[in-house]
């Protein structure tokens, strides 16, 4: 039978307690210090090197390092995932008892944040250290479904042995990324985790329904808050060119301007760039920034330089400017997008410069949201590239 990859640690139809045997002896095999044989799964094998490498255990519980009760809540309270759990917990908890697993929701930072499922299951994850504030990182608890897809920024799941540590072996775990759909930001992980031997082919389906509900959920929540700041404001607004966006940038209403779906997040007291206006001032208003322009509307000219060693760009439109430090990868991306002209570049494109392969894609665009929080419309997207009206000399 051919072997799994990837999201799925077994096929169908795999007798899973022969399985098992195999991994124990490879795990075994390899913590001893041979070679991975050809059972394990080169995603696992990975992991496993990565752990190596933290120094841990596998014979051991090693530290889940759970935070303190008020800094759980806080984290709860912060987190873009409140505003999905519930219907996270509909989708998985009704089959839960049946299916002798529980779920949990972890943060970007693999912290466990909310936790439910078969009774009987959850004593047993309580004794494993697998509870709501535990840190269940690669470098906490070694490879586990809900580190190893933090890791590999991609849905995993985890059968028996493939787990590092001893105490996790009579377990697997089905995890699944959730982003943020208007940034491509990682929020969390979505994780079923339950008695190895109650392995189901549907499983990783039900994750992957679970984490696509979710991200859905939050582009609905995000257009609901546009639609509400729009309506809040409509006796603000005249004629334009003006702008309404919320805090993160993103555009409720716009007039006498194109349509677009984001600028740079405002900040009091400092200009906005938005392509065919110009330089902008933002002003407050209840909940979000009325942007309407400084002055002139000549092209924004824009210098990436580097001074002292650190890369600043410096932004003018002919009445004001400003001037911010960049990142070296938020640098390297203004060069990509500068060498690449008005075509620009797809993720992938923009990936493969950046990284040498399009498999860093996700990565790609959560680079670009933040990149824009910084420079807003100096970079456009759809394909990426340096926006219309701008006008960028690299010095450096």
């Amino acid at each position: 039978m051919k072997r799994a990859d990837g999201a799925a640690a077994v096929l169908p139809g795999t007798d899973l307690a022969r399985h098992s045997k195999v991994l124990h002896r490879a795990h075994d095999a390899v913590m001893s210090g041979g070679t991975p044989p050809s059972d394990v799964r080169a995603l696992v094998t990975r992991s496993w090197s990565r752990v190596l490498g933290f120094g841990l255990d596998p014979g051991k519980p090693n530290g889940r390092d759970g935070v303190p009760r008020d800094e759980l809540e806080r984290r709860r309270a912060g987190s873009p995932l409140a505003l999905v759990v519930d219907e996270l917990r509909a989708v998985l908890s009704s089959v839960a008892d049946a299916s002798h697993f529980i779920s949990v929701v972890t943060d970007a930072d693999g912290v466990i944040l909310w936790r439910e499922g078969a009774a009987g299951v959850l004593l047993r994850a309580d004794s494993l250290g697998f509870a709501e504030g535990a840190t269940w990182t690669e470098d906490h608890v070694g490879t586990n479904a809900i580190g190893t897809a933090l890791a590999e920024r991609a849905p995993v799941q985890l059968f028996a042995a493939e787990h590092f540590e001893l105490g996790q072996h009579p377990w697997y775990c089905t995890a699944a990324p959730v982003h943020d759909p208007r940034t491509g930001a990682l929020l969390g992980v979505v994780d079923v985790s339950g008695p190895a031997m109650t392995l189901h082919p549907a499983i990783g389906a039900l994750i992957q329904t679970a984490t696509r509900l979710a991200e859905s959920r939050l582009w609905f929540h995000h257009r609901h808050r546009l639609d509400r700041l729009r309506a809040g404001t409509e006796h603000l607004v005249g004629s334009g060119p003006l702008l309404v966006v919320d805090d993160d940038g993103w555009v409720a209403h716009h007039s006498g301007v194109a349509a677009r779906e984001r600028v740079a997040a405002p900040v009091a007291g400092r200009p906005v760039a938005v392509a065919g206006i110009g330089l902008c001032e933002a002003e407050r208003v209840p909940g979000g920034w009325l942007i309407r322009p400084a002055g002139g509307r000549g092209p924004v000219r824009a210098v990436l330089s580097t001074e002292a060693g650190a890369a600043v760009l410096s932004v003018d439109s002919g009445e004001r400017g400003w001037r911010t430090g960049l990142s070296p990868r938020h640098a390297e991306v203004l060069r990509a997008l500068h060498r690449a002209g008005s075509a620009g570049l797809t993720a992938a494109e923009l990936s493969g410069r950046l990284y040498g392969d399009d498999d860093h894609q996700v990565t790609v665009r959560a680079e670009i949201s933040r990149l824009r929080r910084v420079v807003g419309a100096l970079v456009a997207t759809g394909p990426y590239r340096i926006g219309p009206g701008v006008d960028l000399t690299i010095s450096d």
